[in-house]
Protein backbone atom coordinates (compact mmCIF):
# COMPACT_ATOMS: atom_id res chain seq x y z
CA UNK A 1 0.00 0.00 0.00
CA UNK A 2 1.52 3.53 -1.21
CA UNK A 3 2.04 6.14 1.76
CA UNK A 4 0.31 8.91 2.30
CA UNK A 5 0.64 11.70 4.96
CA UNK A 6 -2.37 11.73 6.97
CA UNK A 7 -3.67 14.16 10.26
CA UNK A 8 -5.17 12.56 13.29
CA UNK A 9 -8.65 11.50 11.44
CA UNK A 10 -7.24 10.05 8.95
CA UNK A 11 -7.55 12.26 6.12
CA UNK A 12 -5.11 12.44 3.54
CA UNK A 13 -2.90 15.80 4.25
CA UNK A 14 -2.28 17.42 0.71
CA UNK A 15 2.06 17.31 1.02
CA UNK A 16 3.52 15.24 -1.01
CA UNK A 17 5.53 12.42 0.28
CA UNK A 18 9.31 13.34 0.90
CA UNK A 19 12.46 12.36 2.15
CA UNK A 20 13.01 11.67 6.70
CA UNK A 21 15.83 13.12 7.90
CA UNK A 22 17.07 12.02 11.15
CA UNK A 23 19.20 12.75 14.30
CA UNK A 24 21.58 9.98 15.68
CA UNK A 25 22.66 9.90 19.21
CA UNK A 26 19.92 12.44 20.80
CA UNK A 27 19.23 11.19 24.54
CA UNK A 28 22.00 10.52 26.64
CA UNK A 29 20.38 7.28 27.78
CA UNK A 30 20.44 5.44 24.12
CA UNK A 31 24.27 6.86 23.83
CA UNK A 32 25.12 4.77 27.00
CA UNK A 33 23.20 1.46 25.88
CA UNK A 34 24.71 1.18 23.29
CA UNK A 35 28.29 2.46 24.23
CA UNK A 36 28.51 4.91 21.77
CA UNK A 37 30.95 8.57 21.78
CA UNK A 38 28.73 11.29 22.25
CA UNK A 39 28.76 13.50 19.16
CA UNK A 40 29.96 16.87 18.86
CA UNK A 41 27.83 18.00 16.37
CA UNK A 42 24.07 16.75 15.63
CA UNK A 43 24.57 13.37 13.76
CA UNK A 44 22.39 13.23 10.88
CA UNK A 45 21.42 10.89 8.16
CA UNK A 46 18.37 10.32 5.72
CA UNK A 47 16.06 7.45 4.71
CA UNK A 48 14.20 7.91 1.42
CA UNK A 49 10.32 8.26 0.57
CA UNK A 50 10.44 4.08 -0.06
CA UNK A 51 11.22 3.62 3.97
CA UNK A 52 8.15 5.09 4.81
CA UNK A 53 5.10 2.83 5.51
CA UNK A 54 1.68 3.27 7.78
CA UNK A 55 2.02 2.61 11.65
CA UNK A 56 -0.87 1.34 12.02
CA UNK A 57 -0.58 -1.26 9.50
CA UNK A 58 1.58 -4.76 9.83
CA UNK A 59 5.11 -3.77 8.79
CA UNK A 60 7.39 -6.27 7.83
CA UNK A 61 10.86 -6.70 8.77
CA UNK A 62 14.18 -7.96 6.88
CA UNK A 63 14.92 -11.78 7.39
CA UNK A 64 18.80 -13.55 7.29
CA UNK A 65 20.97 -9.75 8.25
CA UNK A 66 21.09 -10.06 11.77
CA UNK A 67 18.58 -8.12 14.54
CA UNK A 68 16.62 -5.33 13.56
CA UNK A 69 15.91 -3.35 16.47
CA UNK A 70 12.74 -0.67 17.41
CA UNK A 71 14.09 2.98 17.74
CA UNK A 72 10.68 5.25 18.86
CA UNK A 73 11.15 9.25 18.27
CA UNK A 74 8.62 12.19 18.34
CA UNK A 75 7.82 12.77 14.55
CA UNK A 76 7.38 16.08 12.46
CA UNK A 77 5.89 16.50 9.19
CA UNK A 78 6.74 20.16 7.48
CA UNK A 79 4.60 21.78 5.38
CA UNK A 80 7.10 24.51 4.26
CA UNK A 81 10.51 24.82 2.97
CA UNK A 82 13.41 25.32 5.32
CA UNK A 83 16.84 26.58 3.92
CA UNK A 84 19.63 28.25 6.80
CA UNK A 85 16.35 28.77 8.91
CA UNK A 86 16.03 30.79 11.18
CA UNK A 87 13.61 29.76 14.98
CA UNK A 88 10.87 31.72 13.60
CA UNK A 89 11.34 29.77 10.21
CA UNK A 90 10.76 26.44 12.18
CA UNK A 91 8.48 26.47 14.39
CA UNK A 92 6.27 28.10 11.29
CA UNK A 93 7.37 25.25 8.85
CA UNK A 94 5.90 22.48 11.28
CA UNK A 95 2.72 21.32 10.14
CA UNK A 96 2.40 18.66 12.87
CA UNK A 97 3.29 16.26 15.05
CA UNK A 98 3.49 11.93 15.23
CA UNK A 99 5.19 9.07 15.69
CA UNK A 100 8.06 7.00 13.73
CA UNK A 101 10.14 4.09 14.32
CA UNK A 102 13.56 4.35 12.76
CA UNK A 103 14.07 0.34 12.47
CA UNK A 104 17.46 -0.77 12.06
CA UNK A 105 19.50 -3.98 11.26
CA UNK A 106 21.70 -3.22 14.33
CA UNK A 107 24.75 -6.06 13.02
CA UNK A 108 25.07 -4.22 9.70
CA UNK A 109 24.93 -1.15 11.26
CA UNK A 110 27.81 -2.13 13.28
CA UNK A 111 29.57 -3.82 10.44
CA UNK A 112 29.48 -0.36 8.21
CA UNK A 113 30.49 1.42 11.27
CA UNK A 114 33.33 -0.59 12.01
CA UNK A 115 34.62 -0.21 8.37
CA UNK A 116 33.82 3.83 8.80
CA UNK A 117 30.71 3.60 5.93
CA UNK A 118 27.68 5.19 5.87
CA UNK A 119 24.51 3.94 7.63
CA UNK A 120 22.06 3.81 4.98
CA UNK A 121 22.05 -0.16 4.34
CA UNK A 122 21.15 -0.59 7.96
CA UNK A 123 18.72 2.76 8.20
CA UNK A 124 16.99 3.08 4.25
CA UNK A 125 15.09 -0.18 3.67
CA UNK A 126 11.66 -0.47 2.36
CA UNK A 127 9.48 0.00 5.22
CA UNK A 128 12.29 0.84 7.61
CA UNK A 129 10.12 4.22 8.80
CA UNK A 130 6.62 3.01 10.03
CA UNK A 131 5.04 6.79 10.72
CA UNK A 132 1.82 7.32 12.81
CA UNK A 133 -0.54 9.78 11.75
CA UNK A 134 0.03 13.57 12.08
CA UNK A 135 -1.75 16.20 15.56
CA UNK A 136 -2.10 19.88 13.86
CA UNK A 137 1.14 21.76 15.62
CA UNK A 138 -1.73 24.24 16.92
CA UNK A 139 -2.42 21.43 19.50
CA UNK A 140 0.81 21.53 20.94
CA UNK A 141 2.20 24.47 23.77
CA UNK A 142 5.45 22.79 24.47
CA UNK A 143 7.43 20.53 21.82
CA UNK A 144 9.97 20.21 24.67
CA UNK A 145 7.11 18.92 26.77
CA UNK A 146 6.20 15.72 24.81
CA UNK A 147 6.01 11.78 26.63
CA UNK A 148 5.98 8.66 24.48
CA UNK A 149 6.47 5.20 24.93
CA UNK A 150 6.46 1.54 23.32
CA UNK A 151 5.54 -1.81 24.18
CA UNK A 152 6.29 -4.83 22.78
CA UNK A 153 3.94 -7.62 23.59
CA UNK A 154 2.32 -5.97 26.40
CA UNK A 155 6.05 -5.03 28.03
CA UNK A 156 7.32 -1.39 28.68
CA UNK A 157 10.33 -1.30 26.27
CA UNK A 158 11.04 2.34 25.69
CA UNK A 159 9.91 5.92 27.70
CA UNK A 160 11.02 9.10 26.23
CA UNK A 161 10.25 12.70 26.96
CA UNK A 162 11.72 15.68 24.59
CA UNK A 163 12.74 17.59 27.50
CA UNK A 164 15.78 14.86 27.79
CA UNK A 165 17.11 15.41 23.62
CA UNK A 166 20.89 16.92 24.07
CA UNK A 167 19.70 19.08 20.65
CA UNK A 168 16.10 20.40 20.72
CA UNK A 169 13.48 20.19 18.14
CA UNK A 170 14.17 24.08 17.14
CA UNK A 171 17.45 23.45 17.21
CA UNK A 172 17.68 20.59 15.39
CA UNK A 173 15.95 21.90 12.69
CA UNK A 174 17.82 24.82 12.22
CA UNK A 175 21.53 22.69 11.66
CA UNK A 176 19.19 20.44 9.16
CA UNK A 177 18.43 23.78 6.97
CA UNK A 178 21.90 24.53 7.29
CA UNK A 179 23.62 20.91 6.04
CA UNK A 180 20.55 20.56 3.28
CA UNK A 181 17.42 21.85 2.04
CA UNK A 182 14.61 20.41 4.09
CA UNK A 183 11.08 20.55 1.43
CA UNK A 184 7.41 20.23 2.11
CA UNK A 185 6.16 16.96 2.70
CA UNK A 186 9.80 16.01 4.99
CA UNK A 187 9.24 14.24 7.99
CA UNK A 188 12.12 15.10 10.61
CA UNK A 189 12.85 11.73 13.21
CA UNK A 190 14.49 13.27 16.23
CA UNK A 191 15.78 10.81 18.37
CA UNK A 192 15.29 7.85 20.32
CA UNK A 193 15.55 7.14 24.21
CA UNK A 194 17.46 3.80 25.57
CA UNK A 195 15.16 0.52 25.02
CA UNK A 196 16.40 -0.55 21.41
CA UNK A 197 15.55 -4.08 20.91
CA UNK A 198 15.51 -6.74 17.97
CA UNK A 199 12.11 -7.18 17.01
CA UNK A 200 10.54 -10.67 15.77
CA UNK A 201 8.06 -11.44 13.60
CA UNK A 202 4.82 -11.75 15.88
CA UNK A 203 5.69 -9.19 18.13
CA UNK A 204 2.80 -6.75 18.90
CA UNK A 205 3.31 -2.97 19.28
CA UNK A 206 1.83 -0.46 21.19
CA UNK A 207 2.88 3.18 21.38
CA UNK A 208 1.89 6.50 22.02
CA UNK A 209 2.15 10.16 22.27
CA UNK A 210 0.80 10.69 25.42
CA UNK A 211 -2.41 12.64 25.65
CA UNK A 212 -2.47 12.82 22.00
CA UNK A 213 -2.44 9.36 20.36
CA UNK A 214 -2.21 5.82 20.93
CA UNK A 215 -1.94 3.25 18.30
CA UNK A 216 -1.31 -0.49 17.61
CA UNK A 217 1.07 -2.71 14.99
CA UNK A 218 2.81 -6.36 14.43
CA UNK A 219 5.43 -7.32 13.06
CA UNK A 220 5.30 -9.96 9.96
CA UNK A 221 7.83 -11.58 7.64
CA UNK A 222 9.15 -9.83 4.69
Amino acid sequence: MTYLHKDISGNVIDLEVGKAVCIGRNYMDHINELGNAVPTSPLLFMKPKTAFCDFSSPFPIPQHQGECHNELEIALLLKSKLTNASSNDVLAAIWGVGLGLDLTLRDVQQSLKEKGQPWERAKAFDDSCPVSNFVPIEQFSDLQDLHFWLDINGERRQTGHTALMLTNIVDMLCVMSRAFTLLPGDVVLTGTPKGVGPLCVGDHIDASLVDFMTLSTSVIKE
